[in-house]
């Protein structure tokens, strides 16, 4: 049974007579699932505005959500999804906060015999179904942007570029290597060289689980783009195991200087820099 404008009229006058109940009683319902979680200030103020944007709606003739005049009412609930998503509530906890509004009629119709008056309650549960639906689908955009801004975050934090010396930047790789960290990695250092001007980069893979032809080809194409911007590239962290695989995979770094270990990597560096290291011995006791 769908809505259609006299129904909508009619429900209209029904919520705007019993506002005060419908919203008290709205407001428990949705309250006794939150647990605690939301204030009952703010829970408050939700159901009224989406009690008070839902008789705007009906007033002007609303029948269905998608139509034009269920723009504000949509907004609405758009809104209370995006703010129960950044809350870490689920996106049940959220449609529910739409369903509870079927329990707090009902309790309403209990009371009256009005056969059109149950036709029309009827016909307005289909319309919070979509209600309901719409805040599900809202929550899970939302949700998936947010894990997507913070894969993101993650993956800036993952890849830091460090200044180890006056001319040299390191990229201490910790993980798997993919096409996106890859990408990254790329991006960070190079934009590095330019805001250091630093003529070396020195890439350690000692937190690298395994090396594949995959990942090599990462490595290589993120040293030939720094050679582009004028800056050579040192891999350090060549562990046997990894050592040995690369040999049996066959992959060829070059003429790219490789070291065992990130400081064997920056003394190679300070040495090509004219910078003398010496070693400091431990002091014996007399």
């Amino acid at each position: 049974m769908a809505l259609n404008a006299e129904s909508s009229g009619r429900l209209a006058r029904l919520l705007n007579e019993n506002a005060d109940r419908l919203t008290e009683r709205w407001t428990e319902i949705v309250a006794a699932t939150l647990r605690g979680r939301l204030s009952q200030a703010e829970l408050a103020r939700q159901v009224r505005e989406m009690h008070r944007t839902m008789i705007d709606a009906l007033e002007s003739g609303l029948t269905d959500l998608a139509g034009e005049r269920g723009g504000e009412l949509r907004a609405v609930l758009a809104e209370l999804s995006r703010a129960r998503a950044q809350q870490s509530f689920t996106a049940t906890e959220t449609a529910i906060s739409v369903f509870a509004l079927k329990d707090a009629l009902l309790e309403l119709m209990e009371e009256t015999q009005d056969a059109q008056t149950l036709r029309d309650f009827l016909a307005f549960t289909s319309l919070l179904d979509q209600m309901g639906l719409f805040t599900f689908e809202s929550y899970v955009r939302t949700r998936e942007s947010l894990i997507a801004d913070q894969a993101e975050q993650l993956l800036e934090l993952s890849t830091p570029v460090v200044k180890l010396w006056e001319g040299v930047v390191a990229v201490p790789l910790v993980g798997t290597l993919d096409s996106a960290r890859a990408q990254v990695v790329m991006e960070r250092l190079l934009q590095s060289l330019v805001d250091t001007g630093s003529p070396y980069a020195i890439i350690d893979i000692t937190g690298v689980p395994a090396v594949d032809t995959q990942v090599a080809q990462h490595i290589l194409k993120t040293v030939v783009a720094a050679r582009l911007m004028g800056a050579d590239c040192i891999i350090s962290g060549i562990r046997p195991q990894i050592a040995q695989t690369i040999v049996a995979l066959g992959i060829e770094f070059g003429d790219i200087a490789t070291k065992a270990s990130l400081a064997d990597a920056l003394r190679h560096v300070l040495r090509l820099t004219g910078v003398e290291t010496t070693s400091r011995r431990p002091r014996r006791e007399a």
